[in-house]
């Protein structure tokens, strides 16, 4: 399928996943403390890291302290959800905020404040109003429609 959002949630899959890599950039790195942060079956969470192995999202590394167990990391291609996990925690705590307030916030470290909300930016920096974005079919529309002899 050429849409992207369609082809990303291939890779991504179901909502574990995304809880995962959350707590992947949290720090979560082992088996054991996934399934303690997640209170996720066993059998779930292993079908889960694979998929994000094998999707390129995560990758499985040595224990820096030498133990013998695998470590779970983001590889460039997981960094870049970022994002996207930043996105979707702005949204829940807008539209989907649990009783007693968010479980976390995403600060700037530097001065501890909370991060801006989320925008989509032009070339010059500025936030892009809805109204003034559009789209128009990308190189994968055109190829599918000229293998369909619609072009």
């Amino acid at each position: 399928m050429p849409c992207s959002i369609a082809r990303s949630l291939e890779v991504i899959g179901p909502w574990w996943a995304l809880l995962i890599i959350r707590d992947t950039f949290m720090g979560v790195r082992r088996f054991k403390d996934f399934e303690k942060s997640l209170g996720i079956a066993k059998n779930t969470l292993t079908t889960r890291l694979n998929s994000l192995v094998d999707g390129g999202i995560l990758e499985r590394v040595p224990d820096p302290q030498g133990s013998k167990y695998l470590e779970y990391q983001l590889t460039g291609k997981g960094l870049e959800l970022f994002p996207v996990i930043v996105a979707l925690s702005q949204w829940g705590d807008k539209w989907a905020v649990h009783e007693d307030g968010p479980s976390f916030e995403i600060i700037d470290t530097r001065d501890g404040d909370p991060i801006p909300q989320q925008a989509i930016r032009g070339k010059d920096g500025l936030p892009i109003p809805r109204e003034h974005l559009g789209q128009r079919p990308g190189p994968g529309t055109i190829a599918q429609r000229e293998r369909e002899g619609r072009a």
